[in-house]
């Protein structure tokens, strides 16, 4: 928990200090102080864990609100021997609490594994997350509702990678009945085949019989040459019935090596191979993404006549950026228009359409459709806003809570609870009580929840309500004054603007000090330890620990340091900064030497997705943050510099390496 949380008391705090953000709020924030029943709380807690029962004072516990929480590994500890009726009330009790679904996966797996099939069944409100628990899920389904076995068992069959071995049984079962034949093993293998997975390959060929000895021959000239495909012949194995999927797999892997020698095999083969629409979709679908992927020229026909059929908008996408990239603005219209009409509606293509209009001289369809654009709270939003000269619209939605409300809220059993795990450091136990709560609720109690949230300091756990609730333009919790003086003072400090910096944070950790990455990277602006450590290097102080890292103080300090070092290298141009916070500069230094000089084509065409949706992010979250700074007041806010609309997008804007 942050240092500056204070006890449960009504305190009136009011921070001005970031450039005009005026907000004057009466909050109230939970106790931070473990009690003497906490601390007997959290002494339990860790003896159940253990399964050292003696150890627990149940008397001291017995009416926590955490009290569910020994309870859970009690029962969890005997559910061989328990009933499902058992399993069932504890459920029950907990029906707001994670605890319940916790509880119901548990005793799925454990029922499961011993055979218990009625008690399974009776505790399972429909098929469940986990591959393991669907396992045994059907399993219990084959002699109580064979159809729906048989389904589920073909569905978890059909994959290109090994199952565990708990679904060994249904597997073998549906077998024996005739329901997975040969033609299912056939065509995993051939999934596992595109998958890389050799081992459940050679496993699954061992099952098959000799009438499928000429099917495997071919399979194995084709595994060592993808080119082979058009020598395959359309009646292998028992019907014809191994042709199709041989051929579906092997264009996978000759896309993937070889595009246009793969386009080249299709036309010579597509007209002639009798695939069903899902394999022959797979296969152009293949075709014109690595087409357009991998620029290669003397497929873009063969795209451009197909696009259409395949009416694919992901692929549309592709190429309407390919057309952006190139500056060819009649392709830009074209393939915006023939987008599906929802798609074609959102602002980043209303933005493109009124772009190409503006170059090929329609200024009329360019109004309209900038028009469109500048409705939307986005980057191309913003931008169309700027093509026009009006201010951007926010959408904003009212945040009100009445003071009744906040105090009912605060007498919820999921905030005692929150408040009470908080309290004994299981923050992650928590944060999932909290979350649990706010995807369940009407959207008044998410609503409720989420101004609790922020009335406590806990931001992270605010923005993750509004999305659980899908509360989109709820923008005070949404985009919170988190943190504020530490990022106004870090970007005094450094000279970068304190918005881009919690734009940066917010898009980075939604404002969650604890966050970590899958590669690692941990805190408010998601720092990697070993640049940390370059940066603290630089400032002339000790590398963090691992552990300061989480220290909002010491985490936006580096940051801070780190995205000025940006801006330097790109003379002080956001977008390639933040491109380069993101992506590396190394990166965008090389986009930079192919790049297209306009802003918005810059953007458009960096390769990665994610980058490009990063900087995208980031500066609309930096004009959110300005304009709540203001009361929700656009006037006078700009996304962009005039440099970094009007400058070139090109080496020169490297300042040093």
């Amino acid at each position: 928990m942050p240092a500056f949380f204070i006890r449960r008391r009504c305190l009136n705090w009011c921070l001005a200090a970031l450039v005009g953000w005026s907000v004057c709020a009466s909050a109230q924030t939970a106790s931070t102080v473990m009690t003497e029943n906490d601390l007997a709380m959290k002494q339990a807690l860790d003896a159940a864990r253990d399964r050292r029962w003696d150890d627990i004072d149940q008397s001291a516990v017995q009416n926590h609100v955490l009290a569910g929480y020994v309870e859970y590994h009690r029962l969890k500890s005997r559910l061989p021997s328990a009933s499902a009726a058992e399993v069932n009330d504890f459920i029950t009790r907990y029906g707001d609490s994670p605890l319940a679904d916790w509880m119901r996966g548990v005793a799925q797996t454990t029922f499961g594994r011993l055979g218990r099939f009625d008690d399974l069944l009776a505790i399972s409100d429909g098929e469940p997350s986990s591959t393991i628990r669907q396992c045994y899920y059907y399993t219990a389904m084959l002699d109580r509702n064979p159809a729906a076995a048989a389904k589920g068992g073909e569905a978890l069959w059909h994959v290109g990678s090994s199952q565990p071995s708990e679904c060994n049984t249904l597997f073998e079962t549906l077998a024996a009945r005739g329901v997975l034949t040969d033609e299912d093993t056939w065509e995993r293998m051939m999934l596992a085949w595109e998958n890389g997975q050799s081992g459940l390959v050679t496993y699954l060929e061992r099952g098959l019989d000799d009438s499928w000895q000429r099917a495997i021959d071919s399979f194995d000239t084709v595994r060592g040459n993808y080119a082979a495909v058009t020598q395959v012949p359309l009646d292998l194995g028992p019907d014809g019935a191994a042709s199709a999927a041989l051929i579906t797999a092997a264009m996978h892997g000759l896309t993937r090596a070889d595009t246009e020698a793969s386009l080249e095999a299709w036309r010579k083969i597509g007209a002639h191979v009798d695939l069903d629409a899902d394999q022959r979709q797979k296969v152009e679908h293949d075709l014109a993404f690595y087409s357009m992927v991998r620029d290669v020229d003397n497929n873009q026909g063969w795209v451009d006549s197909n696009l259409p059929r395949l009416a694919d908008a992901d692929l549309i996408e592709l190429r309407i950026r390919h057309a952006v990239t190139a500056g060819n603005w009649p392709n830009v219209e074209r393939w915006v228009q023939a987008l599906p009409p929802d798609v074609r509606a959102e602002a980043h293509w209303q933005y493109w359409l009124g772009r190409a209009s503006e170059q090929t001289g329609n200024q009329t369809q360019a109004r309209q459709a900038y028009q469109l654009a500048a409705k939307d709270r986005s980057f191309f939003g913003f931008a169309a806003a700027d093509r026009l000269g009006q201010p951007y619209q926010l959408q904003m939605a009212k945040t009100d809570v009445t003071p009744l409300q906040q105090e009912l809220t605060a007498m919820l059993p999921v905030v005692q609870r929150t408040e009470a795990l908080m309290r004994i450091g299981e923050d992650g136990l928590a944060r999932s009580e909290w979350y649990t709560a706010a995807a369940r609720d009407t959207p008044d109690q998410a609503a409720a929840l989420a101004d609790y949230a922020i009335r406590q300091g806990w931001y992270g756990m605010a923005i993750q309500t509004t999305i659980a609730a899908k509360q989109w333009d709820a923008l005070p919790w949404r985009f919170p004054p988190a943190y504020r003086a530490s990022f106004l003072k870090w970007g005094e400090t450094n000279q970068v603007d304190p918005y881009l910096l919690m734009g940066i944070a917010r898009r980075e950790s939604a404002f969650n000090p604890r966050a970590i990455s899958p590669v690692g990277a941990r805190g408010l602006m998601q720092l990697m330890p070993g640049t940390a450590d370059h940066v603290a290097s630089g400032l002339g102080i000790s590398a963090p620990s691992t552990a300061a890292l989480f220290e909002p103080q010491v985490n936006i300090r580096l940051g801070s340091t780190y995205i000025h070092s940006m801006l330097e290298r790109y003379r002080g141009n956001r977008i390639a900064a933040t491109a380069a916070y993101n992506a590396g500069p190394q990166r965008v230094d090389r986009w930079l030497t192919s790049a297209p000089p306009e802003f918005d084509r810059f953007v458009e065409s960096i390769p990665f997705r994610e980058t490009r949706d990063y900087v995208q992010a980031v500066l609309a979250y930096r004009v959110i943050f300005e304009s709540l700074a203001k009361q929700g007041n656009t006037q006078g806010v700009a996304m962009l510099s005039p440099s970094e609309r009007e400058g070139q997008y090109d080496p020169t804007l490297i300042a040093r390496n």
